[in-house]
């Protein structure tokens, strides 16, 4: 059976070696990396799955802010990363662990600007996510436009750069 946790409440080493599994050492020069840069994760909105006290899965959530260029600065979160142990992917955890963290974000009013970097026929299905509003937005990375993805009733929409947030949620 999963249980799902505060991501505090295990060991950092353990999620940093999962994320490793999951997406490979060199993860940190990702796009969704850069964006969120120097932040820390919401601790309300990032959890780990654990089943028999061995971590499955984790999902984490950023802060993060856009930057528009007509001078708007609209508090954001990054959802992301969502990672689950290689051997058990495609069961289901880490569209539990989803599911999770927006209940989550929802419950902290923190669901009204959401953005994540992902597929988007899974996203959009499953969560709502979709591309309508990101077509000018800019990342510090490369991205493919297409998979740059936002749900929520106050997602920005024209240009602007998605950025870390000066200060993190605590």
């Amino acid at each position: 059976m999963i249980e799902f946790v505060p991501i505090a409440d295990v060991a950092p080493a353990a999620v940093e070696e999962l994320l490793d599994r999951a997406f490979g050492p060199d993860r940190h020069e990702r796009t969704a990396y850069r964006i969120r840069a120097g932040m820390a994760a919401i601790p309300a909105l990032s959890f780990a799955a654990l089943e028999e006290g061995a971590v499955v899965g984790t999902i984490q959530c950023w802060p993060i802010r856009f930057v528009g260029d007509d001078g708007r600065d609209v508090a954001m979160v990054q959802l992301g990363p969502v990672a689950v142990e290689p051997g058990r992917q495609q069961g289901g955890i880490g569209r539990a662990l989803t599911a999770h963290a927006l209940a989550a974000a929802e419950l902290a009013g923190l669901a009204d600007a959401i953005t994540l970097i992902g597929d988007p026929e899974y996203y959009g299905r499953f969560f709502g996510f979709d591309a309508a509003c990101t077509a000018e937005w800019r990342v510090p990375g490369a991205v493919e436009r297409h998979r740059l993805l936002a749900r929520g009733d106050k997602v920005p929409s024209g240009a602007g750069l998605l950025a870390p947030r000066i200060v993190a949620l605590a």
